[in-house]
């Protein structure tokens, strides 16, 4: 069976997106979808689009930009859900739920709170640490696809700028130290 073709290396689409760059006066674009739209993740989560090279060949970069708070929160919370899991085999995560799941608010509402106490635990001895990171992936539906985790507050325009031009200019550095985050339950 032929692979599809992948129309980010396509030049009529390249064409196309370097026509919305400059009308945007920008070198990238932002890509609506619906994580952009939800308003807690405005600051720690962007999603863009930019043309550049890949391997000599002109390409579509199709690149989510997050902080390393927001990516923090996200392996943490995993990690703890992975041990109420094992504490509560009756519990079933929500995206492991169908549509025949029964809700069980008693033993959710215990999870919850097994769950909050683990994060607690883990962030106050520092069990999860990370760094910066890009991750590439050449197989990626529409162009390349980039994963890029940043030690910033948020990632605001000047953020997203620095990074096409650094990352387009091959000049793009990371933070290779190890963080670890601490919840502010005042927000």
């Amino acid at each position: 069976m032929a692979q599809p073709k992948n129309l980010g290396f396509d030049p009529a689409e390249i064409a196309q997106l370097k026509q919305e760059c400059q009308e945007a006066g920008q070198k990238f674009v932002y890509f609506e979808d619906e994580l952009n739209d939800e308003p807690d993740n405005v600051e720690e989560f962007v999603h863009v689009q930019f043309v550049g090279e890949y391997k000599g060949q002109e390409v579509i970069y199709d690149a989510v930009l997050y902080t390393l708070r927001l990516h923090y929160s996200s392996v943490v919370f995993e990690a703890a859900e992975k041990k109420a899991v094992k504490a509560f085999p009756k519990y079933v995560p929500m995206d492991q739920r169908s549509a025949k799941y029964k809700p069980n608010e008693a033993l959710d509402e215990e999870v919850d709170i097994f769950i909050a106490e683990v994060i607690d635990e883990m962030e106050e001895n520092e069990e999860i640490k990370l760094s910066e990171h890009i991750e590439i992936d050449e197989d990626f539906e529409y162009g390349i696809g980039i994963d890029v985790c940043l030690n910033v507050d948020e990632i605001s325009e000047e953020v997203v700028t620095k990074f096409v031009d650094d990352f387009l200019t091959g000049s793009i550095r990371l933070d290779p130290t190890l963080y670890s985050f601490k919840t502010d339950h005042d927000e």
